[in-house]
This record gives structure tokens, C-alpha cells and sequence, in this order.
């Protein structure tokens, strides 16, 4: 692949988790409307699903059974299991806390990747996830120390790490072979499906005239177009070309733009610290970039 054309997967996958960045305050709006993190990522996986149905219907299996278990795989690691931990662990513990640990996710896809598919992401990728983190450290505990210990709520974190972790590396072993319009509709078809049992422990009732609120629809929308359908095709496919270490790296980014959004619309305050911690992140994702 020339520079010129892998800059394009670079900027491709930038994109994809500046948006991911946005959806904490998108999603926020909707809990105030009533609506369940569980619900919410419901709504977005079938209106996705059927966006995805209307723009790429041809094939509707994989080539095997293997590969369409595979693909179940996808839906349940980086859809329902993912979601659901992670807003379980937001239950339980500080959002801090939560933002901080699921960062771990770019360390795992790289140790995995070493194991399964003999990579070797190299000291620079290592120094910049620490540099990294440092920096997401700073940003998300807005320059105070207030990590406080939730063993459950931090364990469900680190599920949810791992989980996002082990999509990265199926979609690696399948992504060669299949397109990202069909794994990616896969994927929110698998992770509306395996949902179905997160469901059974948390039922809700939702009342329609939610949905006539245009804080509600224009967000769920957002979600499910934008940062569902959008982001995972560019991301699948973002990550077919760079490979999971490189691609996963960005994930860093998502606790910045969380905290540029936050700051722009809903007017929260920033500090030296954050600053500096910006600075240490894009410093690290920079430096992890380098081979």
C-alpha cells in the first residue's frame, strides 16, 4: 500500500472514534429522556441493521458455517457484550474509572495479536500507550486523583476492554475475505440477537411520545446512522488496511473528543491539566503510529 493511499486508512479511522467521542453526550441526552443504555443500544443496532439491509442486500451468509459463528462472534463481542458491560460498569463505578480502564483495549489487541498472528508491534507502540494513558489519566480525572476502587464495576470495565480487544482480532481473521458493508451488518444483526438475554435480567417500558421529542429521535439517529453504521463500515474497513494495532491505537482519542464535546456543548469546565493530558495523547497516539 503507498503512503499516500494508507494516510487515507489513517484519517479514516481518526474520524471514525472523533465520532464515538460525541456519542457519551448523545447517549447522556437520551438516558435524561428516559431511555436505557441497554434500550438505547437496541434502538441503534436495528435501525442500523436495517439501513445496512437496504444498501447491501445481496448476501446473506457467509461462505461456511464457521465463518457465519464467526460472525455471531463479532455481533456479541463488539455489540451486545461490549455495550452492556460497559454500561453496567457505569452503574457501578465513576465514569473516570471507566474511561480510563477500557483504554486498555489498544495493550490487549496488540498482546493478542502477538499471539495469534505472530506480530510484533514494537517499543514505540509500548512507550506510546503508556504516554497515552498518562494523558487519558489526566484528562478524565480532570487533574485530581479520585480513583476510586469498584471491584465489580471495574471488573465489567475490563470486560468490556477485552471484549472490544477479541472483536479487533476476529474481524482481522475474517476481514480478508469479506467486505465491511457484510460484516458490519453482521454485526449489528448478531448483537441485536445476542442482546435478547441482557434483556431478560433488565426489562424496560418506554413510552412513544419519547420519540416525538427531537432531542430523542435527532440523537437516536445520530447513534444509529452516524455512529453506528457509519463508524463501524469505516472502522472495519479502516482496519482491514492498517491491521488491529495500529487501528486500535486511536481508541485513545475517544476520552479527548469526549472532553472537547463536553466543553463546547454542554459548557463543562477545562483545566491545565486536561490540557497538558491532550497534549500526552495525541503525543502517544502520534508516537505509537511509528513502526
Amino acid at each position: 500500500m503507498s503512503s499516500k493511499h494508507r494516510i487515507w486508512f489513517h484519517l479514516l479511522a481518526l474520524v471514525t472514534v472523533s465520532l464515538w467521542g460525541v456519542t457519551f453526550v448523545s447517549t447522556k441526552v437520551l438516558v435524561q429522556n428516559s431511555l436505557t443504555p441497554i434500550a438505547i443500544f437496541l434502538y441503534r443496532s436495528i435501525i442500523a441493521w436495517v439501513c445496512l439491509v437496504l444498501i447491501a442486500p445481496k448476501k446473506l451468509f457467509a461462505q461456511n458455517l464457521k465463518d457465519e459463528l464467526w460472525m455471531v462472534a463479532l455481533g456479541f463481542l463488539g455489540g451486545s457484550l461490549y455495550f452492556a458491560a460497559e454500561n453496567h460498569a457505569l452503574e457501578c463505578t465513576l465514569v473516570s474509572n471507566v474511561s480510563l480502564i477500557v483504554c486498555i483495549a489498544p495493550l490487549v489487541t496488540a498482546f493478542l495479536s502477538m499471539i495469534f498472528f505472530k506480530e510484533k508491534p514494537g517499543w514505540k507502540l509500548f512507550a506510546g500507550a503508556v504516554i497515552a494513558l498518562v494523558g487519558v489519566a489526566l484528562v478524565v480525572f480532570n487533574g485530581q486523583i479520585v480513583f476510586q476502587l469498584s471491584p465489580w464495576g471495574d471488573f465489567l470495565t475490563a470486560v468490556a476492554a477485552v471484549s472490544w480487544a477479541c472483536y479487533c482480532i476476529v474481524l482481522k481473521h475474517l476481514g480478508d475475505r469479506y467486505d465491511a458493508a457484510f460484516i458490519t451488518r453482521k454485526v449489528f444483526f448478531y448483537g441485536s440477537l445476542t442482546l435478547i438475554p441482557f434483556i431478560c435480567f433488565e426489562p424496560w417500558t418506554v413510552h412513544f411520545d419519547v420519540f416525538l421529542r427531537f432531542p430523542v429521535w435527532g440523537n437516536l439517529l445520530f447513534l444509529s446512522v452516524i455512529a453506528s453504521m457509519l463508524c463501524f463500515l469505516m472502522w472495519n474497513r479502516a482496519q482491514r488496511e492498517l491491521g488491529p494495532i495500529i487501528a486500535t491505537n486511536y481508541i485513545y482519542i475517544v476520552p479527548l473528543v469526549g472532553l472537547l464535546t463536553s466543553v463546547v456543548l454542554l459548557g463543562e469546565p477545562v483545566n491545565t491539566a486536561m490540557l497538558i493530558g491532550c497534549a500526552l495523547i495525541l503525543s502517544g497516539v502520534f508516537l505509537g503510529q511509528r513502526r
